[in-house]
Order: structure tokens, then sequence, then C-alpha cells
């Protein structure tokens, strides 16, 4: 280890002086005592790690330049640097989305294997070039659809083996592979897996089981053959959950009683900030409550569009390459307070491990010592604390006595000054010393040295500049386009069929083994704030089908078939459509209509125009139709075929439009109420108000190419009354005289901003028929403004799970509960123009009977309008029923799946507090 100290600057340690007090304890604070007695043992620690994979999660990592790339890299993997991984987890490509992306196999077609495909053994490399001792993990969440007899054969076992030859050829020594991420396990699978590594040449690979739950644990019970083919017992979230709170974890007697590691081998699915105190929990807890050596955090990193599930999700979020910009999280500095003061093979002290205070409520504590028997690290945590309390440790056993050094991290409030600081060293009197600790921290006190904290900060971001092309001819063929990231399918560059140059491809023949559900093959790129602009692109139709171009691809829910987006699609026959899709799987044509036929084998030139509420589809510069629809203002562009058609893209252009009309609602984000002309007067001077949004058309605002916010069909404009320029002047409807007074800017951050006097659309309050004005801007939610529909789930605050139709139920009546995140349609809600909040995009939430009562509970229903199906989804987290006044409530603070849901008064409980992810 690299004998480094990092010195925190002077005025870190003087904010901190006050925060971490050692030796002096506070007056009635909760005592510990902890004995860290090296003659006591547990089990082998076996490493901190995370996971690329499940799915494209790093894939933009891929195309930063290469400064930021470094820095992004070292944070991960370096040690004494950041978060110092251990074990790394990368997914075997299957061609099929496997959460945020469709990872590419190395083998499409039988027996055509390219060891180049993706970038995992990319990420590999990197990984290894940072840190040798790494531990890789391999592990498949789909597989290429030639395999047959489906996953649990044969065919997929001798394709693991191929990727493992491929990782060999890189240079990357697998020390653990997987079977099926989630899907259970097939023992005689397993036990043949054993045999074919070990005639491969593979016998140092160790096989994890069965990366789903404690059951496999039960089978190698009972089967010894599958006993001896495991060597690791691996379970997903067993803290509570798929993004759980992590207060406590769980196994089972029979997996203890195994005697083989028992893994966390995917826990996380936590933003990269809030998610800290979990994570740490999910560590220390893990072990004293569950015995688990060993905790992968998913994702690895967040490098995926903004607009794609979990993107604030991992260590690190890395969204936008061409600027370079990155933030590290706060989970780097969780992850960091283990992992720069113990190594794989130290061993845990289970009598110095604990609960502090012998209540969870208070924190938990872990100790490691390293096989020379003279150094300890002791990680403790005060997440769950609400006051300081002091610890005091004898250090035994054969332990160093010497100087022992404290670091701290701040994660239940987040700060730069109070990440990863060495606060002090402390000198025992005899093996003891006391700590003062305060709630909301990890503490690590350990003999060891050579911790560091990087200082690299990335650029800050901007937008992708148009126009924007890519003829993809110095892309190597089975490599990927830069910022092309799949979502279903695989594209890649090849040579064009037909022309010369390069191409992309579809290189998926046939439907993969899945492991979410289906949907056509397609690719996004590009910035999530392009607006008015052609995308175009010139096809090769190889076999019949359908070829698709995106435009304005905004969110997307899982699975990936509910992307948000516009869609050209025209077939090899003539047939073609413009088509919109929702977040909540729903396909709309908005024009179709049939040309002559393109035919296979041949190239045409495809395009698809945005101009404000105006989008233009032609073919071979001929118009093939053009239509109004406002639903989505902003988006990415993408490529597509619908199935799995092999069809080849070509010179791929995005070019910027003028701007043209655009028209949607004002909805507040902070009272979840509409802008509003009160009883739809057309008199000048009316003062606009917030209102229930009810779709109407005096809440119907257009935004002009020439900045003008109009009402009415254009009959009246947003004013700054008598053109005033202080905090507080009134905003009213006049006729429209393009002065100033009615000039706005729309941002994509939701503001609306009157340039004349720079000042911002406020609401001085959260309740109907609160006036609005302009205000200096503050950034509160008061001054941010939704223009449409809001798709996304319901995660609750205090349980961290999320609003779900049990079942996927659509009938009638059905109610909602709690249940795991996980994406679903049954799990997306939208909130519409109207204040309904939907699902499966014809039900609605209601309040069952139009009770008022509290405690009336809630359920979905053929949508109506009435007051008990309106929600006003607030930025504080309120989800207020219109029609009963009262907040929708996770019944009796309840935490677990299935807990029920119902109508209370609003309170601000964190039971009442559901997030937009």
């Amino acid at each position: 280890m690299t004998r480094f100290r990092w010195l925190a600057p002077l005025w870190v340690l003087a904010l901190l002086a006050a925060l971490l007090a050692v030796s002096s304890a506070p007056a009635q604070a909760a005592t510990s005592s902890i004995t860290v007695d090296g003659s006591q043992g547990g089990r082998t620690f076996d490493g901190i790690g995370a996971i690329s994979g499940g799915g494209g999660n790093s894939r933009l990592l891929r195309d930063y330049p290469a400064a930021q790339q470094s820095q992004i890299l070292d944070y991960l993997f370096k040690p004494g640097y950041g978060a110092n991984l251990q074990l790394l987890k990368l997914e075997i490509g299957g061609d099929a989305n496997s959460t945020d992306g469709s990872e590419p196999s190395i083998e499409h077609s039988r027996g055509v294997v390219n060891c180049n495909a993706g970038y995992e053994f990319w990420l590999g490399e990197q990984a290894v070039k940072r840190n040798p001792n790494i531990g890789l993990y391999g592990l498949a969440w789909a597989a290429p659809g030639w395999i047959n007899g489906g996953f649990w054969s044969t065919d997929t076992i001798n394709y693991l083996v191929s990727w493992l030859g491929c990782a060999k050829q890189h240079g990357l020594n697998i020390k653990y592979l997987g079977g099926w991420n989630e899907r259970g396990h097939d023992v005689n699978w397993y036990i043949q897996l054993r045999s074919a590594l070990n005639s491969a040449g593979y016998s140092g690979v160790q096989i994890v089981a069965d990366d789903s739950g404690w059951g496999t644990a039960d089978d190698m019970a009972s089967n010894s053959a599958f006993n001896n083919a495991v060597s690791v017992i691996g379970a997903h979230y067993p803290c509570q959950g798929d993004g759980g709170p992590a207060t406590s974890c769980s196994s089972t007697a029979t997996a203890q009683n195994n005697g083989k590691p028992l893994w966390a081998s995917e826990n996380g699915s936590q933003d990269m900030n809030t998610g800290a105190p979990a994570l740490i929990r999910s560590i220390v807890r893990g072990y004293t409550d569950a015995k688990l050596t060993a905790y992968l955090n998913w994702p690895l990193v967040a490098s995926i569009y903004p607009n794609l599930p979990y993107a604030t999700v991992g260590l690190i979020t890395a969204p936008s390459p061409w600027s370079g910009q990155y933030s590290v999280g706060e989970n780097t500095w969780a992850t960091a307070q283990v992992t720069q003061f113990a190594q794989p093979g130290w061993k845990f002290i289970d009598s110095a491990s604990g609960y502090l205070g012998g209540s969870e409520s208070n924190g938990a504590y872990v100790s490691l010592k390293s096989p020379n028997g003279s150094d300890y690290s002791t990680v403790l945590e005060t997440t769950t604390a609400t006051a300081a309390q002091t610890v005091n440790l004898h250090v035994q056993g054969g332990l160093s006595t010497g100087t022992a050094h404290v670091w701290a991290t701040r994660v239940n409030s987040p700060s730069a000054a109070t990440d990863f600081v060495h606060t002090q060293d402390v000198t025992p009197s005899g093996g003891s010393y006391s700590l003062t600790l305060q709630p909301g921290y990890i503490y690590t006190v350990t003999t060891t040295t050579g911790q560091g904290k990087g200082t690299a900060a990335g650029p800050a971001a901007h937008a992708l500049a148009l126009p924007y092309s890519d003829t993809f001819d110095n892309v190597a063929s089975g490599a990927e386009a830069a910022y092309f990231s799949d979502m279903q399918g695989a594209f890649e560059a090849q040579p064009c069929v037909g022309r010369s140059g390069q191409c992309l491809q579809q290189m998926a023949p046939v439907k993969p083994i899945e492991w979410q559900d289906d949907s056509d093959a397609f690719s996004l790129m590009g910035d999530t704030t392009w607006s008015d602009y052609t995308v175009q692109s010139d096809v090769n139709l190889r076999q019949a089908g359908t070829v698709e171009l995106l435009g304005r691809a905004g969110p997307q829910n899982r699975p990936q078939s509910h992307q948000a987006a516009y869609e050209l699609r025209v077939s090899d026959a003539g047939a073609w459509s413009i088509v919109r899709s929702s977040t909540a799987g729903a396909l709309t044509t908005l024009a179709s209509g049939n040309r002559t036929a393109l035919g296979t084998n041949t190239w045409h030139t495809l395009a698809l125009g945005f101009s404000g509420d105006r989008i233009t589809a032609t073919a071979d510069g001929s118009t093939l139709g053009a239509v109004n629809d406002s639903t989505y203002p902003a988006g990415q562009v993408g490529i597509g075929v619908v199935g799995y058609q092999t069809d080849q893209f070509d010179n791929l252009s995005v070019t910027a439009n003028p701007p043209g009309n655009r028209t949607g609602i004002l909805k507040g984000s902070g009272s979840g109420l509409c802008t509003d002309v009160p009883g739809a007067t057309q008199d000048n001077s009316t003062q606009v108000a917030l209102w229930d949004c009810n779709g109407q058309t005096n809440q119907s605002w257009t935004l002009t190419p020439t900045g003008q916010l109009t009402v009415y069909g254009g009959a009246k404009c947003l004013d700054v009354r008598a053109a005033g320029t202080a905090d507080g002047t009134a905003v009213q409807i006049y006729d429209c005289n393009n002065t100033p007074a009615q000039q706005w800017t729309v941002n994509s951050d939701g503001t609306v901003v009157n340039p004349a006097t720079g000042k911002c659309l406020d609401a001085a309050g959260a309740t109907p028929s609160t006036l609005l004005e302009i205000w200096t801007c503050n950034g509160g939610a008061n001054q941010v403004w939704m223009r449409g529909a809001q798709a996304g789930p319901l995660k609750g605050q205090e349980s961290g799970r999320c609003v779900d139709v049990p079942g996927g139920s659509q009938a009638n009546g059905a109610q909602p509960a709690l249940w795991d995140c996980n994406g679903a349609g049954n799990q997306t809600w939208t909130s519409t123009a109207n204040n309904l909040l939907t699902v499966y995009d014809n039900k609605c939430l209601e309040v069952t009977g139009n009770a008022t009562a509290d405690g009336s509970p809630v359920e979905i229903y053929d949508c109506n309008g009435g007051a008990n199906q309106q929600w006003r989804v607030r930025a504080d987290g309120s989800v207020i029923n219109v029609g009963s006044g009262k907040c929708l409530d996770a019944v009796a603070h309840g935490t677990a799946d299935n807990t029920a849901l119902d109508i209370w008064p609003c309170t601000g409980a964190a039971n009442q507090q559901w997030h937009r992810m």
C-alpha cells in the first residue's frame, strides 16, 4: 500500500472540530463499549464492489473525453483515491434490455464471435489497470436468440465458456461466474457448468448461485453435487428489498450453516447521494445481521442518458460525454469508508461487530483485522441515530495499540467539506480510547495508512451542438457508434451493403432470450434538450419489415417499450405512419398513408422534422405527411426496426429548425396546480392565478416563436402589468402587442422568465386562486412550471417502495399497494393536464366510492374526471386528492410489500411523501 496520508486543509479541520470531538463526550450521550480483540475471529471479508450491467449503465463512459474518462475511472477503481472498488461484476451481453439498455452479445449469430463487442471488457481492462487485485465477476441477464433449449441449456454453457475465452483475450482473469440474473436456478445446469468450466481450463473460476435469493442454499443442503459446484451463495437485496432502507438485513440459517461465503451479490438501486446512508447500512448491518461478506452495489455508474430509469443511481453520474461533465456521488465516499481500510482476505471480528448501544436506532459497527494480526479497522455508522453518543474502544489480542487514525463522512447531509475527511489521530492509553460520534456519519478508526481523496472535477455540462452528423465510416466493424445507446437489439458498425463505407446495422437476427419484456430493437442518441430539428438517415431494409426514426425521445419507463417519443415508421411495402409512443407503452397513430414501395436491399432517405407543434415526415425528399401534436416538446433522436431485421442506417444528421408555436399547460411544480385565467374571462387586465388543472382553453398556453405566451388561440397574451419591474408585480392577460412586458423565455429547467426584467413567473402560494406575479428568480418550486403530462413512479420516502397495482391487474376496483420498485407499467403513474393520475393510459387512481373520511382506501377505475380521481402532485412530495383535500398515505406508516394505501389529513409525514424518480 502506498505510504501516503491525505491531510485536510486547516479550514476543514476547524469546521469539523465541533462536529467530531474525540475523547470528550457530551452530557447524557448514549455510551457503547467495544473490545477489538485480535484473538477473536469471524468470516473472511471478500470485498466491496459494484455492477456494470443490468444494463447499459456504463455505456456513455466509453465516449467521454480522455481526461474526464480517466478521472471517473480513478474515482471508481484507483486505490487510495475514491471508491477503491475491490469487486467488479460485468454483464455478459445478450442483445436484450436488462434495465437501462441492451448490451451486445459477443455472438449475435451462432459461431460468429466478436470478442471486441460492447464495452464491458474495456471497462474490466481499465479496472485492472488501476487495481490489479480487483476480483472480476461475469453474469448474464439475457442471451442471444440462437441458443437452443432456453437459458438453462448446454448452448448457454458453451456461450459462457466462449465469453470467458474473450475475457482471456483481453487479459482479464474472471474470478467469479454467475448463472441467470434473478431468474432462480437449475440445479443440474449448475452442475454441468462446473464440469464444463473444469474441462475448458477454468477450474479456478468460482460459481456464484443464484443471484436471486437464499433458496439456492436449501437445494445445496440436499444435493451434494450442487453444493460442490457452487463456491459462493449470492442473494439480491437482502437488506429490505430493491432500493429499501436497509435498517436491517437477513439471510437464512441454512445459508449461514453451509459455511460458504454469503454475498449481497446485488444491492443498492439508490440515488448516488441520498442512497449513501442505506449503502453503508447494507455493508455494516449486512455482516452483523446476516454474515454477508461481500457487497456489490447496483449500478457502478449512471453513465446513461438522463431520460432513462435510474439516471442518478450509482456511485457517479456521467450523462454528458460531449461536455465531459460528471458528478461524484456520496455513495463513492460511503464505499471508501470501508474499501480504503480493509482488503479482501481480512477477517471480521464478530465480538467487535454489532449495534451501538445494542439498538439499531443508534447505528451499527463492524471490525476487521488484517492477515498480519496487527492492523485493524472499525467502521461505525450513525445514520439512524438522533443524538451524539460515546464509544469506548479497547484493543487487545495482539492488535496494534499504537496510533489510530479517524476518518469520517457525513452521509445524512452530504457536503464536500465533510466527505472522507481525516479528522485526527488518537493515541490509545493502555489500549483504550474514546470517540464521540455525531448522528448521520460514517466513522472509520484504523491503524492503516495510505488513504486519500481525489480532487479532480469535471467541467460544466453543455448541450450537444447542432448540426450533428455521423457517416459511421470511422467506426470499426463490430463497434458501437459514438453516443448511440442501444435500448433493444444491437446496433454495430458493418460494411454497407450496396454502397461503400461503414453503416450501423441491427445485429440481432432473432428475438433474444430476454430478461425483461420485449420491444422493437432501437437505439437512442443525442441531447434530451434538442427541440426544433430534423433527424435524417439513409436506410436499407435488408428484409421485409418496417424501419423507424425516432424524434423528441424523452422519458422512458421500464420496460423499454415504454418510451415517450415520436416515430416515423416506413415499411418495405410503402406503408408509413407518424406514431406517438408513451411512457405507459401505448402507441397512437397521428398520421398514416402509403407511398411507392421502398422494397428491400435498396437505399432510401427518411427524415422526421419538428418545429413547435408541427411534425413533418419525408421520404427521398418528398413529404409523406404532417401533423400537429404538442405532447413532447423536446428530446433525443433514434433509429430502430420493428422486430429484429438486420437493416442498415447511414449518414445520420440532425439539423436545427426554426421554432414554431408550442402549446401546453403551465403546471406549478410546487403546487400541482395550473396557470388559469379565472372564470375563463377574456377581459384585459385579468390577473392569472393557480387553479386545479382541467385541460380547458383558459389553461392552454401557446409559446410563439416571437416569445409570447398566448391563450384563447392567440387572442390574449400573458403580460406583466403596467410593464412593472418590481418583485410582486402582477401578471395578467392583455391584447397581444409584442412589447417587452409580453416576452417570455420558457427554459428547460421549467422556469418562465420575462427577459425585460430578468424575473421569473412566480406563485406566492400553493392553493387555488393564488395570484401569479413576477419575482427575482430563486430556483424555488413555486417558479418551476411543467408543460405537459408527467409520467413516472411514486416512490414512498419512508418505505423506499413504489405505488404498485398488484399483479398488474387492470380490473376496476384493484387496490394499489406498496411494492419493491421495478419500473413496470403497473408502477408508472402519469399526472395529466386535467389532474388525473393514470396507469396503463386508461385507468385512474381514485378514492373508493367518492369517500372523504380518514382512512378511505384508493383503487384504480375507468377514468371519469370526478373529484375523487383528481390529484395535485406537488414538489414537496405530497399527493393531494382534490375531492377530499386529503393526502395519499401509506396506512399506519407501513413500509413492507403489500402495505395498503388510503387518504389521510395531510401532515407532511414521511408516509405521505412520494418522489418521482
